[in-house]
């Protein structure tokens, strides 16, 4: 599988999300930038999860119909094209880092899938249901990191 290489112009990889974008802070999506996707990608796709949320993968930003031909997503916007589905939170759209205090550092990973074709997702999917319907369709893909604790 081709690679995307995906980054943020308020964290690095596998570094701290900024408090700005955390349900503490004003809770707006950070910027991303993205590099092209390959030849007959149909859409991008984007999910941003935690996997040390205390009751399993957590969802916290899905994000699909995204033009294959752009690259990327200003501060607090969707991405183009895009459609917001519902978090783990049951709110469609964003919702930023918000672990339970004293939990320790959770990771955000942020993960984006040049597709085949559309997705066929439920009205509510979770983090499984968008692995399943992903499995087959991806032809690229790019994860960036970022981390995030509450005192």
């Amino acid at each position: 599988m081709t690679a995307i290489e995906l980054g943020s112009t308020a964290f690095r990889d596998h570094q701290e999300i900024p408090r700005r974008h955390s349900g503490e802070g004003d809770d707006v999506s950070p910027p991303l930038t993205w590099s092209a996707a390959p030849e007959g990608a149909r859409e991008l796709v984007l999910v941003c999860e935690d996997p040390d949320a205390p009751g399993g993968t957590f969802l916290h930003w899905l994000v699909t119909g995204i033009d294959p031909g752009s690259s990327g997503a200003a501060e607090g916007a969707v991405p183009p094209g895009g459609r917001e589905w519902p978090n783990g939170f049951g709110r469609v759209g964003w919702n930023g880092p918000m672990p339970p205090p004293g939990h320790g550092r959770h990771r955000y990973f942020f993960r984006l899938y040049a597709v085949s074709e559309p997705l066929p997702l439920p009205e509510r999917p979770g983090s499984d249901a968008v692995h399943r319907a992903l499995k087959g369709r991806e032809l690229a893909a790019g994860t960036l990191v970022g981390t995030y604790e509450r005192g």
